[in-house]
């Protein structure tokens, strides 16, 4: 297959400031492959970095992180359009297969990395931030130290992609170390919320509760596996959760809403020896009680990060069709409205659930234009 020599994509030149430009495709070098680009998610992180959160452009306590000059998207799903034989048997694709990548592009060479802890790797690039553009383009280079994983052709492109942030809410119910006996509760029915859901569903505890603020996506939350929904708008969660389990808390809490007052509810929520998991990327400071953690309850604070060792079961959880993704993956748009989908994912009391930019769609298409319940 023949490429043209230029392509259009998105480009990050700072804070507030991306662009749609006309760019060369991608030259392959001889362990690179080349992508057309199906699919790519808009992630609330790419929205935190358009809107210059300390995590990516850095501050007193922190250097910047994200690049200027990179094309973004990193929840990605793309054909194999070229690549040298040597680059395919790498990865162990053929011509034409559809991969999905996992969003970190580790080094290979750095202390984590010869652990065995890749997602940490140190120098940390990662698609569309950092060294390596992302899929906000028609076309993407995939370099021999990518982490690449087939998924069936038999999936919209909207469906593939929502493999990576479903590998991430994987990865966070895989820190939890959930028991049978355990009472879960997920903060956030967002995409990463929803994916939680259906991992810690998976897991048998005694009972998997949801919070939100959206009795849309509570519905949701339900179709993915919650066996119970409180929509905090409404009822005090804490009160609720401590009456369910005879006034001790809950065993587990994993917080996936990236708003500072999801965290105090966490900790306030939760039983005495309980864990705590965070994986958001918060857009500012959050402060609570540390007293809670240490002498009150002597609490697990667990961190997560990326979706490692979890895209397998990711993929395999999407191509399943037992996640009702029609319904998870609400709104699709073009890529030269890239800005229109930044702007939909940035209004959290919208409709929209999961929003993605396909290069090659003609026209946006949206969930509840067609009658049905984003």
């Amino acid at each position: 297959m023949s490429l043209p020599e230029t392509m259009t994509a998105v480009v990050c030149n700072g804070p507030e400031d991306y662009t749609l430009e006309e760019r060369a495709v991608p030259t392959p070098g001889a362990d690179d492959l080349i992508i057309r680009v199906e699919a790519v998610g808009v992630c609330a992180s790419d929205l935190k970095c358009y809107h210059g959160a300390a995590k990516f452009w850095g501050d007193e306590n922190r250097p910047a992180w994200a690049q200027k000059g990179v094309t973004p998207g990193h929840e990605l799903v793309g054909e194999i359009v070229a690549g040298s034989d040597k680059a395919l048997a790498h990865h162990g694709v053929s011509m034409g297969d559809r991969i999905v990548c996992e969003q970190i592009v580790p080094c290979g060479e750095c202390l984590y990395c010869r652990r065995g802890q890749y997602w940490m790797c140190g120098p940390h690039d990662m698609f569309g931030f950092r060294n390596f553009d992302g899929a906000m383009a028609q076309y993407m280079l995939v370099p021999r130290i990518a982490r690449v994983h087939r998924v069936s052709k038999d999936v919209a492109p909207e469906h593939a992609a929502f493999a990576e942030p479903l590998s991430c809410s994987l990865h966070a119910v895989e820190r939890a170390n959930i028991t049978f006996n355990d009472v879960v509760v997920i903060a956030g029915c967002g995409p990463i919320g929803l994916g939680m859901i259906a991992g810690a569903k998976a897991k048998s505890p005694l009972k998997v509760i949801a919070l939100d603020m959206s009795d849309d996506k509570l519905a949701l939350a339900e179709k993915c596996g919650a066996d119970m929904t409180i929509n905090i708008a409404r009822e005090d969660a804490v009160a609720v959760v401590k009456d369910l389990t005879e006034g001790y808390g809950a065993d587990v809490y994993i917080e996936g809403t990236g708003h500072p007052s999801a965290v105090p509810q966490g900790l306030n929520l939760l039983r005495k020896l309980g864990t705590y998991v965070e994986y958001s990327v918060f857009g500012s400071d959050v402060t609570v009680d540390w007293s809670i953690i240490s002498d009150d309850k002597e609490l697990n604070v667990l961190g997560a990060h990326l979706g490692p060792n979890c895209w397998p079961a990711a993929i395999r959880m999407v191509e399943s069709g037992d996640l009702p993704l029609d319904e998870i993956c609400t709104d699709q748009f073009p890529l030269e409205q890239f800005q229109e989908a930044l702007d939909m994912v940035a209004d959290s009391a919208g409709s929209s659930v999961k929003v993605s930019i396909l290069p090659g769609l003609a026209a946006p298409r949206h969930r509840s234009e067609q009658g049905l319940n984003a």
